[in-house]
């Protein structure tokens, strides 16, 4: 299966802001230099270290979302996550349209995801 046209595809599915948050916070995760390999599951590209599910990204209605697996177990001293804070083990942070990406704490929260 090739991660990137799969995801390729799904992205240019959207042809409006999301497509555009999909391809940013894609490139983040792939940039950020921390040895994360991408797949694709569940119609969506998910990230893994060393094999164990991370992070994922998807597009919905009115917001782009990136879920931390084992977001749970996570510090988040800023207040990143707003959505599944009742899940025992995920955490997600849900983008409308107008929000802005706080970069620094997204590789944070990838950075101590990956040391869990």
């Amino acid at each position: 299966m090739n991660t990137q046209n799969n995801m390729d595809d799904i992205i240019a599915g959207y042809t409006d802001w999301r497509g555009e948050r999909l391809t940013y916070l894609r490139k983040l995760i792939n940039n950020a230099g921390l040895g994360l390999s991408e797949d694709f599951k569940w119609g969506t590209a998910v990230w893994t270290y060393k094999g164990t599910l991370v992070c994922a990204i998807s597009g919905f209605k009115d917001h782009v979302k990136i879920n931390f697996f084992k977001g749970a177990s996570l510090p988040d001293p800023l207040g990143m996550f707003n959505s599944g804070l009742d899940s025992k083990q995920h955490r997600s942070i849900n983008f409308a349209e107008k929000d802005t990406v706080n970069e620094a704490a997204i590789i944070d929260l990838l950075k101590t995801a990956i040391q869990n």
